[in-house]
């Protein structure tokens, strides 16, 4: 599938030179709901165009191997930790207010180096920083289980999550720049690969963690080898530097947000858009339910009666509901004016499965772990609304940025509130209370977010 859909994108189009009633006198086309696309830029001194042929389609191919692989580890890091919790913090003596502060490490790390990712792929490339990305969460991964203490534990996840933090921002950035006439299709192959890699490492832990003598350290240090094989693929697009993306983008260089255009489009006021704010704060609640359920879900599991086991296979389930959706609900989104029809219906089925948490956790806990794999569907549909809701590649990077980062903060207090909670109350059922108070705004937020309109609009109609 990966080949077929690479191949694709080396096809070329006359669509947007042609002249006619969608086409501008200056070669740019006009997107249904308004506005327009300016023409690409021809190769010129800042390097050559890629040859065409076989050369392009291996490139594609590559990119697509390199996208996927690198999806896989953006959530083991946090999922595997999550199926051993408990035996974490006995090994480092943790309480469960300091476990809720190691649950908000990624979010909060995500926030603090998400937002360095443009800048960084301006510097260095897109290639480059995803590279260094996978790198570091390998370096991370192999760190943090041999330390010996808590603050050592924290320093090493916080640099595993700093390699995720630049891949998740810059991932929409490479599907639009690389494969701009796929951006449903592409961000839905990513997507489901990314649910993979986190249900698997929720499935796997466990098992693989006895196999290895039952030693965490272990169970947890394995996954640093999956990491340090998705380093491969980029290694020879960093040294491309003036590589050309696939299909009708504009180059991709050491400034892979340059417009199309012989001058720099000056940079965008992103807060001043409704959409950006609303998408923002839409991506902030829905990553909150996410490590709400990454980090403390198995526990719930696990104090309702559940083995530990079943408990880590009930989290997989939970994630590997994003494996078919995740290329699903993309696809579905971009064919659709207005996404907001989608939120309301993951919103619905989160409001389930808490209450089914609340009411009966081990009676009915594999319908409830699937009502919440359902809603966490929410991840690949902010993913798809940040692509379709700029027109621009550098639009694209800035919103995605902007929408993460304040995300990812506003997600910060989630996990932790619920573990003191947790600590406070004696039991799950003010945490959960919570988790499904948090999904009435989730919902508001996300339906405006799903407005068919662009940042750009809305911010050259504020000034």
């Amino acid at each position: 599938m990966m080949g077929r859909m690479a191949s694709e994108e080396t096809r070329t189009t006359d669509s947007r030179t042609a002249t006619g009633p969608d086409t501008r006198p200056d070669g740019g086309t006009v997107r249904p709901g308004g506005g327009t696309v300016r023409p690409e830029r021809p190769a010129g001194p800042r390097g050559p165009a890629a040859a065409p042929g076989r050369p392009r389609a291996w490139v594609a191919r590559l990119i697509v191997v390199g996208i996927v692989l690198s999806a896989l580890n953006l959530r083991p890091a946090i999922t595997s930790l999550g199926a051993l919790l408990e035996e974490v913090r006995d090994g480092l003596g943790m309480s469960g207010s300091v476990a809720g502060v190691l649950t908000s490490v990624p979010p909060l790390c995500f926030a603090v180096f998400g937002v360095m990712a443009p800048r960084l792929a301006r510097r260095f490339g897109l290639a480059a920083v995803v590279c260094a990305g996978m790198a570091a969460i390998t370096a991370g991964l192999l760190i943090r289980p041999y330390t010996g203490n808590t603050a050592g534990f924290l320093a090493g996840s916080a640099l595993a999550l700093m390699g995720i933090a630049v891949s998740n921002v810059l991932m929409p950035v490479i599907v639009k720049r690389w494969f701009p006439d796929r951006v449903g299709s592409m961000t839905g192959l990513y997507s489901m690969a990314l649910a993979l890699g986190t249900s698997l490492a929720a499935a796997v832990t466990v098992p693989m963690t006895d196999a290895l003598g039952g030693s965490w350290q272990s169970g947890l240090t394995v996954w640093a080898v999956i990491a340090a094989v998705a380093v491969l693929p980029w290694l020879p697009l960093v040294r491309d530097r003036g590589a050309t993306p696939v299909g009708p983008a504009p180059r991709v260089d050491a400034e892979p947000y340059a417009e199309a255009g012989p001058e720099r489009t000056p940079a965008l006021r992103i807060t001043r858009s409704r959409t950006a704010w609303a998408l923002a704060v839409f991506f902030g609640l829905q990553a909150t339910a996410a490590y709400i359920t990454m980090g403390w879900m198995a526990q719930i599991f696990r104090d309702a009666g559940v083995p530990a086991g079943t408990a880590g296979l009930l989290l997989a389930v939970t994630m590997v509901m994003g494996v078919p959706l995740a290329f699903v609900i993309p696809r579905l989104a971009t064919r659709l004016p207005h996404q907001g029809p989608i939120v309301l219906a993951l919103g619905v089925c989160g409001l389930a499965g808490y209450a089914g948490l609340y009411l009966a956790p081990a009676a009915g806990a594999w319908a409830w772990a699937l009502l919440l794999g359902v809603s966490n569907c929410a991840f690949p549909l902010a993913l798809t609304m940040v692509g379709m809701r700029a027109r621009t590649g550098a639009g694209v990077a800035q919103l995605s940025a902007f929408a993460q980062s304040t995300g990812y903060l506003i997600s910060i207090p989630g996990p932790l509130l619920v573990g003191v909670l947790y600590q406070q109350s004696g039991g799950w059922g003010v945490p959960i209370a919570l988790m499904a108070a948090l999904m009435l705004p989730q919902m508001a937020v996300g339906f405006l977010a799903g407005r068919d309109r662009t940042v750009e609009d809305e911010a050259a109609a504020a000034r």
